[in-house]
């Protein structure tokens, strides 16, 4: 019988954690929402360099070769129409049967931080930080601060059982 993919609410992300098999950590219960988990910034950036020269788009593009690694030690200031890197501070770990995606939280989309460009999807079976791809839309500079919760997870049952075993799948830094 074929199961419908289905956004988990909070008492199924709760036995999810009971049981063990979903794993968010460091983790406060008040993080928990009615059908997500809200995420917080860690404590560093990557800063897309600024050039002239064009970045090749190949299969072996790597974003570390145009990025500097930056300590937000105090907070970033996030120019109109620039984008950084963040990540969790969070490390998760996915059971083989479920996804999901990162999603704004929409008090800091209404001021125009988009949290991803178009990478939102979090693969089933990992165990890892996210990496936040962070955009201004809006006129105005943003002051992007470590320790906020910028984010959400929303957590969906897949058909089947997978595990993520691409470039990023142990990432835990920028």
């Amino acid at each position: 019988m074929r199961r419908p993919m289905a956004v988990l609410t909070r008492d199924a992300i709760l036995a999810e954690m009971e049981a063990g098999t979903l794993r968010i950590s460091p983790f406060e219960p008040d993080q928990l929402g009615a059908a997500s988990i809200d995420l917080t910034l860690g404590d560093e950036i990557r800063v897309i360099e600024r050039g002239s020269e064009p970045i090749d788009l190949v299969a072996d593009s790597d974003y570390r070769n145009h990025t500097r690694l930056e300590r937000l030690e105090r907070p970033f200031v996030l120019a109109s129409g620039s984008t950084i890197h963040g990540i969790t501070r969070e490390r998760i770990r996915l059971p083989t049967n479920l996804c999901g995606f990162l999603e704004g939280r929409s008090r800091f989309a209404r001021l125009g931080l988009m949290i991803h460009v178009t990478s939102a999807f979090v693969q089933p079976g990992v165990d890892n930080r996210q990496v936040l791809e962070m955009s201004n839309v809006s006129g105005h500079p943003l002051r992007i601060h470590p320790g906020v919760r910028l984010c959400q997870l929303v957590l969906m049952r897949t058909e089947g059982d997978a595990r993520y075993g691409g470039r990023f799948a142990d990432q835990d830094a920028l």
